[in-house]
């Protein structure tokens, strides 16, 4: 099994935190977001992964590094793609095409998930999806009697289905979309001025490719802060049995209230923590109080009440705030 996961995106809607550092490796419950969505695949294929095909734009030396420690965690080897011009999901993931063999999977970085079935490789084609409220606002998928998926409907505007495309496509032969992906490009076959994953699958399914949903428990997004703060929240409660403070964390005349993620060398004094909180390496914080906040690596936090906010790494924060989303290396005084 190979992963293919584009992930060259600016990540604007996610700034400050992205100018520093691409949004995938923001931290979720204490690991980067494409650690825990490389972890959470892992666990429904059942299967040995060989090859993690990275697609990134240009992040530098120490992005890279870890990302292929990232792939080495789960037994795989890592590699790395560039995607120098935004031009489209179809065109992201044939920047991997040396991946694109035998079973694969690709799946977007800004997504994570919940599942409670097996991938089933023996089926042509799976795309993971979630039942929505709002399916409007989504691309969706519509099934027929043999729970075999149809019609592939970008954001319809009457009711089509209530099945969202999470961002998650399982194919058993990657060289088939490899082909479905390339006609595209050298057919110059763009939408609004980008070449489109859904046209290359409406191709594959004309010529008998057989696709069918595999349906997802919970389906969390990391798309703004606010969402990212919320998926932080819905992590820690999926993992609230496991080992969540450091053994070297030190604690003063402070309350932890579970679920928290507590780094290595964090210091808490006078303060109170929790629920759902995720705090990085090396932070200190003093005579504050902290719940459901992603708070990042070496920052400190004084006479802070804080709340649904996220933080960035080499942070200095003192005084009387609420909802905050501060970026790396800010020093705050309120």
């Amino acid at each position: 099994m190979n992963i293919i996961i584009p992930m060259a995106g600016m990540g604007k809607r996610m700034r400050p935190h992205t100018l520093s550092v691409p949004k995938p490796l923001i931290p979720i419950a204490g690991k980067p977001i494409v650690q825990r969505l490389v972890e959470d695949i892992a666990k429904v294929c059942n299967t040995k992964i060989d090859q993690i095909a990275f697609i990134i734009g240009d992040f530098g030396d120490v992005v890279e590094a870890n990302l292929l420690k990232i792939a080495e965690s789960v037994g795989a080897v890592g590699t790395i793609h560039y995607q120098e011009e935004a031009l489209g999901t179809a065109h992201a993931i044939l920047c991997a095409k040396e991946a694109l063999v035998g079973n694969v999977i690709v799946a977007y970085a800004d997504t994570l998930f919940k599942a409670d079935f097996e991938l089933d490789t023996k089926k042509d084609a799976i795309i993971w999806v979630q039942a929505v409220e709002n399916p409007n606002a989504f691309g969706v998928v519509k099934l027929n009697a043999d729970n075999e998926i149809t019609d592939f409907v970008e954001k319809p505007t009457t009711y089509v289905s209530d099945l969202a495309i999470i961002g998650i496509y399982y194919f058993k032969d990657g060289a088939n979309l490899r082909a479905e992906l390339e006609y595209l490009i050298e057919n110059d076959i763009k939408v609004k001025g980008e070449f489109q994953l859904t046209d290359a699958l409406e191709n594959m399914k004309n010529k008998g490719t057989k696709f069918v949903p595999g349906q997802v428990v919970e389906w969390l997004d990391c798309g703004n802060k606010d969402s990212t703060v919320q998926t932080n929240q819905r992590y820690l409660e999926f993992i609230k049995d496991q080992p969540l403070i450091s053994a070297s964390a030190r604690m003063t005349n402070s309350v932890i209230i579970p679920p928290v993620f507590i780094g290595a060398e964090v210091i808490l004094e006078n303060s109170i923590v929790g629920p759902h909180v995720s705090i990085g390496n090396g932070t200190k914080i003093v005579n504050s109080v902290v719940k459901n906040s992603i708070i990042q690596e070496n920052t400190d936090i004084i006479n802070v009440n804080l709340a649904n906010s996220m933080v960035g790494n080499f942070v200095t924060l003192e005084g009387n705030a609420a909802d905050l989303s501060v970026g790396d290396y800010n020093a705050i005084k309120v």
